[in-house]
């Protein structure tokens, strides 16, 4: 069984972005709601401030996503975290910006559901908002082009499913909210009114697109998830196997217990433990009799069993009478052989070894 170390850190780098996507997605929500800006108007006695905060709060979701997207395409632990730095110091600078043309315009008017287009010609107004749309933009322009690209690659089962549930929200979004506020806005600075766009078709089409391209995003870590289940019953059944081996040899007695890294992922405490399980093997070498494998492997070549069965059963018995032979229970000397290269898997292994806890194997008692 190979544990790779790439795969348990790329679940763990994944675990704080996209729980931070979800809560700022949440925050926009929260804060894009009429009720939410009346009532952070009145709080702060400031007209319109809602509207700053909201735009912040979309900006800020925008860069997570892109940060999301980074860790999930993963690469060089350097280059990951250069390019959120970029991400970050850019969609900064963005909401810098927007606060700051906010303060300098004059919105004294309360606009709670038409104030990207009832503002559409005030000075510095105008360009706070022209700044969010193209801060949303870039980031869906920036997704779109990684995703398709990603596509091109051979990417198969829920992964790909996600990657065309995200473009398809994507598309969603910049064809039912991009584009109708875009066309709002510059209607109004054409003279005309297509406010109904951006009240009316702009929301339901933003709330759509999210819901689609978060569950896009979430889609492929739902087999991520199935083999942490997994990984958390695999470790489950090894600490027999690790309570039996580390007593009997000079590993270190300090047993991986849940409290010491509950905060961990299955995979990762699955890992440590196969680690000290394997050191405590290899440090169980001497106490191994080759005669004990000898007389499995034959055995089960006679029950008919594939040569690579028949080495597994010569490996499990030859460990398991190491493990009694090592703790006392049986005597005489050992034959280790030359060359230890173990192939058998941990679990089963653990399951024949919790066999022998009580009783010794039917081979050893016949020496």
């Amino acid at each position: 069984m190979v544990i790779r170390r790439s795969r348990t850190t790329a679940l763990t780098s994944l675990t704080v972005p996209t729980r931070a996507t979800a809560f700022l997605g949440a925050i926009c929500f929260i804060c894009a709601a009429p009720a939410t800006l009346a009532a952070v108007n009145r709080v702060t006695g400031i007209p319109n401030v809602g509207a700053p905060l909201t735009y912040s709060s979309i900006s800020a979701f925008s860069c997570s996503l892109i940060i999301l997207l980074i860790h999930w395409r993963g690469g060089p632990a350097q280059q990951i975290r250069r390019m959120v730095r970029i991400s970050i110091a850019v969609y900064a600078l963005l909401i810098l910006a927007i606060i700051v043309l906010f303060s300098l315009a004059d919105a004294d008017t309360e606009r709670l559901t038409d104030l990207d287009t009832y503002y559409a010609n005030t000075p510095y107004m105008r360009e706070m908002i022209v700044l969010y749309l193209l801060g949303h933009l870039a980031s869906t322009i920036v997704l779109s082009v990684v995703c398709l690209k990603w596509a091109r690659d051979e990417v198969t089962g829920l992964l790909r499913v996600g990657l065309r549930l995200i473009l398809a929200g994507l598309l969603l979004d910049v064809l039912g909210f991009e584009l109708t506020k875009v066309t709002a806005v510059v209607a109004r600075w054409c003279g005309y009114n297509l406010d109904f766009l951006s009240t009316t078709v702009a929301p339901p089409a933003a709330s759509l697109g999210a819901l689609i391209y978060s569950a896009g995003f979430v889609l492929p870590r739902l087999s991520a998830a199935a083999s942490e289940k997994q990984s958390l019953v695999n470790y489950r059944a090894l600490l027999p196997l690790w309570t039996a081996v580390k007593d009997v040899t000079t590993t270190p007695q300090a047993a991986p217990r849940w409290w010491q890294f509950w905060w961990q992922l299955p995979s990762r405490r699955l890992y440590l433990l196969e680690a000290r399980i394997r050191d405590a093997l290899l440090q169980l070498a001497a106490q191994l009799d080759q005669r004990v494998g000898e007389t499995a492997y034959a055995a089960a070549v006679g029950r008919g069993e594939s040569r690579d069965r028949a080495r597994i059963a010569a490996e499990k018995a030859m460990i398991t009478d190491g493990i009694l032979r090592a703790s006392g229970r049986i005597g005489g000397p050992a034959d280790p052989p030359e060359k230890l290269r173990l192939t058998i898997d941990l679990v089963e292994l653990a399951n024949a070894v919790s066999g022998t806890q009580h009783a010794a194997p039917d081979h050893v008692r016949a020496q």
